[in-house]
């Protein structure tokens, strides 16, 4: 297993910075999620962990060793994209031992070692097939098994389960986040998929505009974000925002008024999870308004309620079918509540 660290990384084509002072460390059997929306230079980083772009400045340590003039191939890393790079006319076991050929090693030897690689994702009853007999998720286990076959010290995969369809992208984040457990590999994984990080990463790094803005597990990116951004990136349903102005304690919002804890001033934006809203009578909320759509999804009903210019979302689980334009009280729960200042977008802690 190895460890790749991160130190004031950047990238730069002429004018264009698409990563800039960006620190990150990846211990020993990590499962590490650069999450982001697309633009946003988590693939540029991966590229320039693997050797497959030069670094602008900063320096990349794997293994303790600092390797940014190292060559791709010599960095022992295994990467798996989103186009699964599979050759037509070879075998699925062919293609699995493929970079085992590259390295010279023939017969028995290497016919063990793709057995034992494609067993891992299942594919042992297949081996004889051509990519073109596979369906999606067999072809993307089989870049899975021509990762493994070789035993690299990293691995790093770039939107591998975006070209399939939810339902393989379900069984296939069970398949790797298994295979994560039994293998212990170091893993750097590239995705804009909030599902996917949540799901796969022992760590979750999420970047805006070539920066890393949040680290953490992905317990605390979704309970305790650190910034609006991160607080609306993660989660579905989105969570609800509600800009005001707090003063003497409170935010005005419409006819009603909401209690802001002490350090909470200003120009801010009240945030707070569709779970974490709860439908009530009119004169029992926070806030009243009309329902202006309920769907059902389920295992609950998303409301979405207009009060004033804002609309805000509730899940709710009472089994009870809201009705359009009925009016309801929105409770909004205390210990749930993330307060943000509107214009740095930094969170507001009392």
């Amino acid at each position: 297993m190895v460890g790749v660290v991160l130190r004031d990384l950047r990238k730069q084509w002429g004018d264009f910075v698409a990563v800039e002072d960006l620190n990150l460390e990846v211990e020993d059997g990590e499962f590490v999620v650069l999450l982001g929306p697309s633009g946003c230079g988590k693939t540029t980083t991966m590229r320039m962990v693997a050797g497959l772009e030069p670094v602008t400045a900063g320096d990349v340590f794997i293994d303790g060793e600092r390797v940014n003039n190292r060559l791709a191939r010599d960095r022992d890393i295994a990467m798996v994209f989103q186009n699964y790079g599979l050759y037509p006319h070879m075998t699925v076991g062919e293609n699995i031992g493929y970079p085992l050929r590259l390295r010279g090693l023939r017969g028995e030897e290497r016919r063990r070692r793709v057995a034992e690689a494609a067993a891992k994702v299942h594919l042992d009853a297949l081996l004889d097939r051509r990519p073109r007999a596979l369906s999606g998720g067999q072809r993307q286990r089989v870049a899975l098994a021509r990762a493994i076959v070789r035993t690299p010290q990293l691995f790093m995969m770039d939107e591998p389960l975006s070209n399939l369809d939810a339902k393989l992208r379900v069984s296939m984040r069970a398949e790797l986040k298994h295979l994560h457990h039994e293998l212990g590999t170091t893993t750097i994984y590239v995705t804009h998929d909030q599902i996917e990080a949540m799901t796969l990463a022992t760590r979750v790094a999420v970047m805006d505009s070539g920066r890393i803005v949040q680290v953490g597990v992905p317990e605390t990116i979704y309970g305790d974000p650190d910034t609006l951004f991160v607080a609306a990136f993660i989660g579905s349903p989105p969570m609800n925002f509600v800009e005001g102005t707090a003063a003497d304690g409170v935010m005005a919002v419409g006819p009603h008024r909401i209690a802001v804890p002490r350090g909470v001033d200003g120009a801010v934006v009240l945030g707070v999870r569709p779970d974490d809203v709860h439908l009530v009578a009119p004169d029992e909320g926070d806030v009243s308004g009309t329902v202006y759509s309920a769907e059902y999804t389920g295992n609950a009903f998303l409301v979405t309620v207009e009060t004033g210019d804002t609309r805000v979302t509730a899940l709710d689980h009472s089994g009870r079918r809201a009705t359009f334009d009925e009016t309801v009280g929105l409770r909004l729960d205390p210990a749930r509540r993330f307060w943000f200042d509107r214009d740095s977008g930094r969170r507001l802690r009392s």
